[in-house]
């Protein structure tokens, strides 16, 4: 059941207590206690009439009631106006307060707001203002910066250090420490299921760094390891692809 508010209680509360302390009129007629009861409970006058137009029908009817039928249709008449409800609240009043509703919306709201924007124009936008900038600055770095291009290749002269591009250097650096099925096929296989199954096994939501902590620390564990490995094969080997100092011997690296 809906509570009522504390200040209708109380106005309620004092105008039962003004009614019972309001002296009743017993020595007048109906108008006259219709009349004083009205003006203790405050009842509107439209339904005051109403009220007393009610109970004059009903005393008509029953004093024609023994002329038209005798004593049996008289107490029958009695009886039915002693058993109709009589329509009144506590203390007599004729108005009662049933419910307070309270306010509030009525419409189910089914769709939650979430924390995501479209691909479009969001993202793409983004997406080709970074690729335009590359294609610019490559554009620019190749007009004024000559590509470091060595002589032709000699078949008859292996250079020594001989390294393979700076992106296949960590996979050089694994082969000198394993045997080869285990530095070109297992180490590297280990970590792309790893790297595949990053999303299964963090299966968070949130799109901030400090909520991802599995998969920012998967990350970064395999980018460690191959940018380690892929500054020793560059800087700190050299020839006969032996480790050395690049400030006492020399750097051996070429692009």
């Amino acid at each position: 059941m809906t509570e009522i508010p504390e200040h209708l209680r109380k106005r309620a509360e004092e105008a039962r207590k003004k009614a019972e302390s309001t002296p009743a009129a017993g020595g007048g007629d109906d108008a006259g206690g219709a009349a004083a009861s009205g003006e203790g409970s405050k009842i509107p006058a439209h339904l005051l009439e109403r009220s007393k137009s009610a109970k004059q029908k009903e005393a008509a009817g029953t004093a024609v009631a023994p002329a038209g039928g005798g004593v049996g249709t008289a107490v029958a008449a009695a009886t039915a106006v002693a058993d109709a409800p009589v329509m009144t609240g506590p203390a007599g009043h004729t108005q009662r307060l049933l419910t307070v509703v309270k306010s509030g919306s009525i419409q189910d709201i089914k769709m939650k707001p979430q924390d995501k924007v479209h691909t479009w124009p969001h993202l793409i936008v983004v997406e080709f203002g970074a690729a335009l900038f590359c294609t610019a600055f490559l554009t620019f770095f190749s007009i004024f910066v000559n590509a470091p291009l060595l002589e032709l290749a000699n078949v008859n002269a292996t250079p020594n250090p001989s390294k393979a591009p700076w992106y296949f250097l960590g996979l050089q650096e694994l082969l000198t420490m394993f045997h080869p099925m285990v530095a070109g096929v297992t180490i590297p296989g280990i970590g792309l299921i790893i790297l595949t199954m990053a999303p299964y096994i963090d299966k968070n939501p949130s799109n901030k760094p400090e909520d991802r902590k599995i998969a920012v620390s998967l990350f970064t564990l395999f980018m460690m390891f191959w940018a380690v490995l892929t500054i020793i094969g560059s800087f700190f080997r050299g020839p006969g692809f032996n480790f050395v100092f690049p400030w006492a011997d020399g750097l051996f690296f070429e692009l």
